[in-house]
């Protein structure tokens, strides 16, 4: 980021912290696309994403005072997006999705996954069940390891791990199936 949006963004938060409704407004328009964004990666349907980007930015409002400067923004809003979206989908109870099941020893074939525009693939991703989109979304896009996953969505690391293999597998079967079709 380039110190002059730095100073920027700096100086617009500050203003909210006074009070300001209109500086958090033009923070909502200049982070929100990128946002929603985050948000439909974690939920599948369009009302959804949208909800939890609401909620999000409340959150973001009411913490602004919490953010130290000290990193980017946007990531510091980022986070807070997704955990809102986890939160949402552990509401709905979907997340809880248990496994003691031993992995096969077979890896998933990462070719199929190089055929694919991105777009098409986080479509693909959209529709996945929520625990396996949840699980791919934060090990896979955000970077998390599978022990942060587990105490975030309130799973074993085994589960983690599964769910990761399964949304891997039925991604690329999906991949496949259109390849063929």
């Amino acid at each position: 980021m380039t110190t002059g949006k730095r100073d920027t963004e700096r100086k617009l938060i500050e203003q909210c912290l006074q009070g300001d409704h209109a500086a958090f407004e033009l923070i909502y328009k200049d982070l929100s696309p990128k946002m929603y964004a985050v948000s439909l990666r974690y939920t599948q349907q369009d009302q959804d994403a949208q909800d939890v980007l609401q909620e999000a930015f409340i959150r973001i409002y009411k913490n602004l005072s919490k953010f130290r400067f000290s990193g980017s923004f946007e990531g510091w809003c980022r986070r807070i997006v997704t955990n809102t979206a986890i939160e949402a989908i552990r509401k709905k109870g979907r997340s809880k999705e248990t496994s003691t099941e031993v992995l096969p020893d077979q890896p998933v074939d990462a070719k199929s996954f190089e055929r694919l525009k991105m777009e098409d693939l986080m479509r693909l991703v959209r529709s996945l069940p929520d625990g396996y989109r949840s699980v791919f979304n934060l090990y896979v896009i955000d970077g998390y390891p599978h022990k942060e996953i587990a105490e975030m969505l309130g799973i074993s690391e085994s589960t983690s791990k599964t769910q990761l293999y399964k949304a891997r597998l039925t991604l690329q079967r999906m991949i496949e199936k259109q390849s063929i079709g």
